[in-house]
């Protein structure tokens, strides 16, 4: 049956069952008719018998009313500084932030929330409708597209945040995904090496952003670029030609922005684990298993059977030369070798001694002055202790200290702590005295 209420110009259905959930449209009107008869002054028990709703749910959308009306009544009290807003708005890029700190030094007083919501429709109006892109689609072993992400995961029972390298063939979208420490640049040049193994060979490009391990320069007007040369050498080395987007235009790497955030929310999102090492060899499994094996919303096949069409050329196997950092260090009295921030144990032997420290990518290695090597896994992070490894070390021999007499006085040695030592036939003859 239906129900007319006349004041509220509106018509419902009414007998809704208690307990089953109301289709929206049915609480869009519901609503106004409950705000009517609350308006007349109706209590909540009459309105709930007149249009036969549960008493709990005309409690629910009155409370749902009031809050209405709080947050319209907050909002109102940022009017006065809508003109502030309107100006200042665009030169920060509407960053609620920056507006909320700038605010309070005029006196506001109110919720960053409110706030949020007032300058939401300036800011959508300052942006204007969203920039038309072109998809860009690359030719079997043409481009990959390369780029980092990072996310906390719990290593060990504490949460860890971990970089993970993610590198998408442009035409397969094939996947290769590794965490590390630190987007470094020896971690970049590392995860390629495992990535083009991973393949089994290279695009003929490589798509990247503008990050410090791999370009110190550029000149867009001109197309002049100061490479980090370590990089680019180590991309020569494997024939890459590297390929950079333009400044702030991250969609133009879009499948590997997508592969990145694929990555974190399908793969690692939730996880545990005991190492990092642990992390990568469930990330090869997952990329293989998962991610590999799914149907590509783009290309409608899974990659693992497009990448049978892929071109990819073969890389040189062969190690390449390896990045390191020679540097000497003078060995302390914990045979504590200072590295990076970080401290390595030697043998005792060399304290006081100079000892020469290669600094290679996953490694530490001490020549000391005998000729011995000490060898460290390198210590991520800073300011920690490295266990030593091997037969325990023998500590360094000490000599007894020897106290002389600084006198014969007995006075003088009393003063000093020294005891003379006596035979026990001199103590007996001077207590027959003195019995």
């Amino acid at each position: 049956m239906e129900t007319t209420i006349a004041a509220a110009g509106l018509t419902i259905h009414a007998g809704t069952p208690v307990g089953v959930p109301e289709e929206p449209l049915i609480r869009e009107t519901e609503w106004g008719a409950i705000r009517e008869l609350h308006a007349r002054g109706m209590s909540k028990k009459a309105i709930a018998r007149r249009l036969e709703l549960d008493i709990k749910t005309v409690r629910k959308w009155l409370k749902k009313e009031w809050r209405r009306r709080r947050r319209e009544l907050a909002e109102r009290g940022l009017d006065p500084h809508r003109s502030f807003l309107e100006a200042r708005g665009p030169e920060v890029g509407f960053n609620g932030r920056v507006l909320e700190r700038e605010l309070r030094e005029k006196g506001w007083d109110g919720h960053y929330a409110t706030l949020a919501r007032y300058v939401a429709p300036l800011r959508k109006a300052w942006r204007g409708a969203p920039e038309a892109v072109v998809r860009y689609e690359t030719d079997p072993g043409q481009q990959a597209q390369v780029d980092w992400g990072s996310t906390v995961v719990r290593i060990g029972g504490e949460p860890v945040r971990i970089h993970v390298f993610t590198m998408v063939l442009g035409y397969s979208r094939r996947l290769f995904a590794r965490a590390y420490p630190s987007e470094g640049l020896g971690a970049l040049l590392d995860a390629h090496e495992k990535a083009f193994s991973h393949f089994g060979g290279r695009t003929r490009t490589i798509l990247y952003d503008n990050p410090r391990t791999i370009v110190l320069a550029k000149d867009e007007a001109s197309g002049r670029v100061t490479w980090n040369a370590t990089f680019k050498d180590r991309m020569d080395f494997y024939g890459v030609e590297v390929r950079l987007c333009r400044y702030y235009r991250a969609q133009t790497k879009g499948k590997v922005e997508s592969g990145v955030k694929y990555v974190k929310r399908n793969a690692l999102i939730g996880q545990s684990f005991a190492s990092l090492e642990e992390v990568n060899e469930y990330l090869l499994k997952w990329c293989l298993e998962v991610a590999d094996q799914r149907i590509h919303g783009t290309t409608h096949e899974k990659p693992a059977e497009r990448f049978e069409r892929e071109e990819l050329v073969v890389v040189d196997l062969r190690p390449a030369p390896p990045r390191e950092l020679v540097v000497t260090r003078r060995v302390p009295k914990d045979a504590l070798v200072a590295v990076e921030a970080n401290r390595y144990p030697v043998p005792f032997e060399w304290v006081g001694q100079d000892v020469t420290v290669r600094i290679l990518y996953e490694e530490v290695v001490l020549h000391g002055p005998d000729e011995r090597l000490v060898r460290h896994p390198k210590l991520a992070g800073r300011h920690q202790v490295a266990r030593w490894i091997g037969e325990p070390r023998p500590l360094p021999y000490r000599k007894p200290a020897v106290r002389t007499p600084p006198s014969s006085d007995p006075l003088a040695l009393e003063h000093a702590g020294y005891v003379e030592i006596r035979p026990l036939s001199h103590y007996e003859a001077l207590a027959e005295v003195a019995g």
